[in-house]
């Protein structure tokens, strides 16, 4: 961290999971920073703010900013640099926390301080630097929704979101430098390490940290000089196991596997729509992209986090580009070349699937009944009804209940 910065910790997590108590505890313990915060909250009044300057002994209004009535991931970002610009303007404090919503998504705010927002009048990298991204978990409501198959979270986001709450706490998790397992009072010791363990499959990268009401020691996540935008944004556990193609025992510590699904058939759209609707409930986190037969123009992406589950278009085939186009992409990834068919092109399938004490096997065999029969490969693949039409609801988002 270079001297004449102001370091910056965000906190993410869903509402419920202890972000303002962790918060007030750092506050409120003997650490000599002199911390300004911003609070983000998406009611019209700001109840988290209130809470932080009752129990805190901030020396006035001026060092608590009350984000309210929107998201600092996108419709307050512009907003909460010129609120941080103007706290800067005033340099009484050397550390900068924020608590985002529970609905925030951690990249946005992650890019707003580390490369700031064409919108905003105040560009924050010459003056701040953004020191660690932490996520706080409902450790309570990871334990219920692995004994009763239900959501990660009951947190409710706006309809015209176009998201679900356990996508945005996936999101929360996958990037972050830290994960504090909050509420460990809740719940037994040995469903906090199958937690753990899930948690640790999901972001490899991150320092895990056990808290009972929201107690942490401060220098685990001010200061700690963790956050690297390129390393989290590649964190993710599905990132690594589709990068590096790991294969792990089923019989590995806690029941949390993973593996990743590759083939280059197409699937038949109206199988691959049933069983992604009909997933195992031990499935936590499922993400890549397949090929759907009749849609060899884009490739069909899978994102599946906790009980929800979103498909549809995500990009294109390289096949479907310029040959100069492919040839630039061959230039700059020369790996590309490997799977490349003549017939197809870089057509095929490649999904990672997460989960704890599911049937590795059974899953793999009901995939392999979604893809084309060797006499299917011969049909008129356009004339295949296609889950994924009208034009205007191209992405179907599907539950589990």
């Amino acid at each position: 961290m270079t001297d004449d910065h102001i370091p910056v910790t965000v906190l993410s997590g869903s509402l419920g999971a202890g972000k303002t108590t962790v918060l007030n505890h750092v506050l409120t313990a003997d650490h000599g920073l002199d911390v300004a915060v911003v609070v983000n909250d998406m009611g019209e009044v700001n109840v988290d703010a209130e809470h932080v300057a009752q129990q805190s002994d901030l020396a006035g209004d001026e060092e608590i900013i009350e984000m309210s009535n929107g998201c600092i991931c996108c419709r307050l970002r512009g907003d909460m640099l010129d609120e941080v610009g103007r706290l800067a303007d005033r340099r009484e404090f050397d550390y900068l926390l924020v608590e985002s919503s529970g609905i925030s998504e951690p990249i946005p705010v992650a890019q707003t301080f580390a490369m700031g927002f064409e919108d905003a009048s105040f560009d924050p990298t010459g003056t701040y630097e953004l020191d660690t991204m932490v996520t706080v978990v409902n450790a309570h409501s990871f334990w219920e929704s692995f004994d009763s198959g239900s959501a990660l979270t009951n947190q409710q986001l706006e309809d015209e979101s176009g998201r679900v709450p356990e996508e945005v706490l996936l999101d929360q998790i996958e990037f972050c430098d830290v994960l504090l397992c909050n509420k460990c009072d809740l719940v037994p010791d040995d469903a906090l390490e199958e937690i753990e363990a899930v948690l640790e499959r999901l972001q490899p990268r991150a320092k895990i940290i056990r808290t009972e009401f929201g107690a942490v020691a401060p220098g685990e996540i001010l200061g700690t000089e963790r956050f690297d935008f390129q390393r989290a944004q590649n964190s993710a556990g599905w990132k690594h196991e589709l990068q590096h193609d790991h294969h792990h025992d089923p019989q590995e510590e806690h029941g949390v596997t993973s593996f990743v699904y590759q083939r280059d058939r197409p699937f038949h759209p109206e199988r691959i729509a049933a069983l992604l609707s009909d997933l195992p409930d031990e499935l936590i986190r499922a993400k890549g992209f397949f090929w759907s037969a009749g849609r060899e123009d884009v490739a069909m992406g899978v994102d599946k986090a906790g009980t929800s589950v979103r498909a549809g278009p995500s990009g294109k085939w390289l096949a479907t580009l310029p040959e100069r186009e492919r040839k630039q992409y061959f230039a700059a990834r020369p790996g590309l070349k490997d799977d490349w068919s003549d017939e197809w092109g870089d057509r095929m399938t490649r999904l990672v699937f997460i989960g704890r004490e599911f049937e590795e096997d059974a899953l793999i065999e009901r995939l392999d009944d979604c893809l084309l029969t060797d006499d299917e490969m011969d049909d008129d693949w356009n004339a295949y009804p296609d889950p994924f039409e009208p034009q205007e609801r191209r992405e179907l988002a599907l539950t589990n209940q």
